[in-house]
């Protein structure tokens, strides 16, 4: 197997810099700077991953990412870590845009044909099958990654004091354990659910389970539905991730284990979600959020930018952008988005890559990329159509700006039904779009008699009202974990348990057992002394 590295650019010799640099090691080796090493997960997961890793090189730590060597996001080189470099036969899913391009229009082809219970079942079957080919391939870059000895001698030699990984894909949870490291993730899905499924308790009642698409105030319905969608996740769970990763479990780690219960062994959740966006729920004492980390203040925008949103007068901007990973829509769905724009007194930016469409108005400004984060704290930006992704969701928070929903796969119908059911949004199904119910839902948005700027503003109000930054949140545990080898003392040990023993099985079957043998006793008990009485009686009577 094939291994490279890329390592940080090297500083210019003189003197002036040597001392100065020598001045700065000192100082940072004296801030306790820590070795780390990361294992991400590509594709959106790693815009998430690189702004921690960015923020952890300014406090002086060192980082090495091991990445695969299809990444399409991991840059090999970069000034703030080393990389190094796994080769790979194939890409993973994941990987991919052009794979995820295809399987959002297939996904949207099945449920724009028909609206049954076939059509759910085909959906599901294509996420399962694209899960399933990302979790094979995130199996084998590990097993690839562990199976090379002079790699793993290297990494043994390099004393890191902690492994940092995203556990949507497990592939450096077993890299770390297999190491023995201390392991921290940047979290909110795990191999087959929501992270706190795995650690806390959950119940199914209030708590929705991912393409429930519920609140946590829920119906008899509702909870069906819940229960229903917690079976895909078992399924997934023991059909798919847990097999899939047994192979390298067994080789190199213990057989006696399994991956979901190394994920429930790490030592600290840095939790992306934020209970101001987040329904409430049970939680552990290692879980830490930090929901909205990656959020900052907005910077100038370049000036023709800035003179088109000035261009808008009173009315305003409208922003919308489906991602990094999905930028653009099929071309029926982009004219019938394109035409609502039109109806608009507003100007629009939209980060569009495909084919121009054809009813696209002269307020619409097209973009193939734009500068999400300074457009939503732009004064003039009143609303933001998105597809639902986590980060653009807590940007818009961020800055308070209301939002229309257009989900499209995974979660991101789930952030929808949150940010609807806080009157800060409202969401639409993109299969059914017309002009005039996508003009109608923008005209409500952007309408200020209406409840969703100021319910927004009170939420990004509640999101910034916090003692320490998330970001500073997030660092701390981080180095926490360093310095402490790990924060066992924090983790439950229910995950050691077997489900009988949790769930307290045993103890209620010998309750049970005692109060059936007390009641079997004093029924047997009063039988024979029936029998006595009663043979008494009858020797009276003679």
């Amino acid at each position: 197997m094939l291994v490279t590295e890329a390592a940080s650019p090297r500083f210019p010799s003189h003197p002036a810099f040597v001392l100065l640099a020598s001045l700065l090691w000192v100082s940072l080796t004296q801030s306790q700077a820590g070795n780390i090493l990361v294992y991400p997960v590509d594709g959106s997961h790693w815009l998430n991953m690189d702004k921690l890793l960015q923020e952890l090189h300014q406090q002086g730590h060192s980082l090495t990412v091991v990445r695969s060597s299809t990444s399409w996001y991991v840059p090999e080189h970069a000034p703030h870590y080393t990389s190094v470099t796994v080769a790979v036969s194939r890409a993973s899913s994941l990987e991919d845009p052009q794979y995820m391009g295809s399987f959002l229009k297939r996904s949207l082809e099945i449920w724009t044909q028909e609206r049954s219970i076939l059509s759910f079942i085909k959906l599901q079957m294509e996420t399962i099958n694209m899960l399933e080919e990302a979790h094979r391939c995130s199996a084998e870059m590990a097993h690839l990654a562990i199976e090379d000895k002079q790699l793993m001698e290297r990494f043994k030699a390099a004393n890191f004091d902690v492994m940092l990984t995203d556990p949507g894909l497990a592939g450096g949870v077993l890299l770390g354990n297999y190491l023995g490291l201390p392991i921290v993730l940047s979290v909110r899905w795990i191999t087959n659910a929501e992270g706190h499924f795995a650690i806390a308790p959950s119940p199914l009642s209030y708590i929705p389970t991912i393409g429930s698409l519920v609140t946590d105030k829920m119906s008899f319905v509702n909870k069906m539905k819940n229960v229903f969608h917690y079976g895909i996740g078992l399924y997934i769970d023991y059909g798919i991730t847990r097999p899939l990763y047994q192979g390298v479990i067994n080789k190199f780690i213990d057989p006696n284990t399994n991956i979901y219960s190394l994920i429930q062994g790490v030592d600290l959740w840095l939790m992306r979600v934020d209970f101001v966006f987040e329904f409430p729920r049970p939680t552990m004492p290692n879980v830490v959020y930090m929901g909205g980390f990656q959020c900052k203040p907005s910077k100038p925008l370049p000036a023709d930018l800035e003179a088109f949103l000035h261009s808008s007068g009173e009315h305003g901007v409208v922003v919308m952008s489906l991602g990094s990973l999905l930028s653009s829509l099929p071309l029926k769905i982009s004219e019938v988005i394109a035409a609502a724009f039109a109806r608009l007194p507003q100007k629009v930016v939209w980060r569009h890559t495909g084919e121009k469409p054809s009813t696209l108005g002269n307020n619409t400004l097209l973009l193939k990329w734009l500068p999400q984060n300074d457009l939503l704290g732009h004064p003039t930006t009143r609303a933001f159509v998105t597809h639902g992704g986590t980060n653009g969701i807590y940007e818009a928070i961020y800055h308070g700006v209301p939002m229309l929903g257009l989900p499209l796969i995974f979660d991101q119908f789930d952030n929808m039904v949150r940010l609807q059911a806080r009157g800060v949004a409202r969401y639409l199904d993109v299969t059914a779009l017309e002009v005039e119910s996508l003009t109608q839902a923008l005209t409500e948005i952007l309408d200020k008699s209406k409840p969703y700027r100021e319910n927004m503003r009170r939420m990004s109000k509640l999101h910034h009202d916090t003692p320490v930054k998330p970001m500073d949140n997030a660092i701390f545990w981080i180095e926490f974990a360093m310095r402490h080898k790990g924060a066992a003392h924090l983790r439950t040990e229910s995950y050691k348990m077997p489900w009988y023993a949790y769930h307290n099985v045993d103890v209620l079957l010998l309750l049970v057992t005692v109060v059936f043998s007390v009641l079997l006793l004093t029924l047997m008990t009063c039988r024979v002394l029936r029998r006595v009485v009663c043979g008494e009686k009858k020797e009276k009577l003679q």
